[in-house]
């Protein structure tokens, strides 16, 4: 990956933005955006959209959702000791000795969750045997009392771990919010790839880096809505099945660095689901299938259900440790994706059928 898409890659995985709290990330990608697209711009939900050729008559749309799961404060106690709920699907075993950020109104607050030590918690054999939930959870800031704490921090605040991107061995990388910032960079490093050969471009390429995803897709069903694509594409992430725990009978025979996983299943159209497989034969790009027998949880879903219907696709990034302060996946993979999706936006003709035939 060159160094200048590295560094903005790395800028939008450090950047905070659990579920409605979109905005660091998303100054991030319109800038971006700004330099290759014929236009750009950001609706009510804090969709960003980034258009190439609108005037095409035939609509794409391309989805990656740039908003991750975080927390938000819910009390604070008198002896100004931080609690909250969770953003999105957030675990409660793998905050514990994290440290975090509260983002408040006057700035970042630093803060540790802490826990009762090893040490004693055999005394507790309730709390030694089960994991412990996340209302159970608090977060030290190091007030005094409640009214020290309320200085600082409020009700309401958002909270992320302070994990930023770290580069590990061969091509991979670990960082906070992969899921899916990886996404919303595919599609931005997919707009800049086509402005190389956009006289070659004969359909408009919409692409949006999504918001609210983790709480229910919410900003793919409007945008989708309001671009009215004939056909749209999400990038997410999947489940890697590289790992130890894993079990390939339930995710598929996922790896990372073999390439983009493209999903076959009733949310996506077999039409464009082949000309996808087809771009990527014609490339010579490595790829991944996914069985998906039902409704993929993806931004695919309501862009699919959108108005009278869409031709929908799934392509996701193989990802491990999936909603974890250190997910891990390939800089191939990803791309990789960003060529997939280049190749098969150029080889749309102006008008294309995508019904599905017997």
């Amino acid at each position: 990956m060159n160094a200048d898409s590295l560094g903005f890659l790395k800028k939008i995985l450090e950047a905070p933005s659990p579920s409605g709290f979109e905005h660091p990330v998303r100054k991030i990608i319109a800038r971006r955006m700004k330099s290759f697209c014929d236009e750009v711009r950001q609706d009510v939900m804090g969709n960003v959209i980034g258009v190439l050729n609108p005037a095409a008559p035939t609509r794409v749309m391309l989805a990656g959702h740039c908003d991750e799961i975080g927390m938000m404060v819910t009390n604070i106690s008198k002896d100004g000791y931080v609690y909250f709920a969770s953003v999105g699907g957030q675990e409660a075993l793998p905050l514990i000795g994290q440290r975090v950020v509260i983002h408040a109104e006057n700035g970042p607050v630093p803060g540790v969750v802490g826990r009762k030590p090893i040490h004693l918690l055999h005394y507790d054999k309730d709390a030694a045997n089960k994991a412990p939930k996340i209302h159970e959870l608090w977060i030290d800031i190091g007030a005094k009392d409640k009214k020290d704490a309320e200085k600082a921090v409020a009700v309401g605040d958002y909270v992320t771990v302070d994990a930023g991107f770290v580069r590990l061995r061969g091509n991979l990388i670990a960082a906070r919010g992969c899921d899916d910032r990886v996404g919303a960079f595919a599609v931005a490093e997919t707009l800049r790839l086509l402005k190389k050969d956009k006289k070659k471009l004969r359909v408009g390429v919409y692409g949006v880096a999504t918001t609210q995803e983790e709480l229910g897709l919410r900003g793919a069903r409007t945008s989708a809505y309001g671009i009215d694509p004939h056909a749209g594409i999400a990038i997410d992430v999947g489940f890697a099945s590289d790992y130890p725990t894993m079990n390939a009978n339930i995710t598929g025979d996922i790896s990372l660095g073999k390439g983009p996983i493209i999903a076959k299943g009733p949310n996506i159209n077999p039409v464009l689901g082949a000309m996808l497989v087809a771009a990527a034969k014609q490339k010579k790009l490595p790829y991944q299938i996914e069985g998906a027998p039902s409704a993929t949880g993806t931004d695919a879903n309501v862009i699919q259900m959108t108005r009278a219907g869409v031709a929908a696709a799934l392509i996701s990034v193989p990802n491990r440790y999936m909603h974890t302060p250190v997910e891990v996946v390939s800089l191939r993979d990803l791309e990789d994706t960003a060529k997939l999706l280049a190749a098969t936006l150029l080889r749309m003709k102006k008008s294309q059928d995508y019904t599905p035939t017997g």
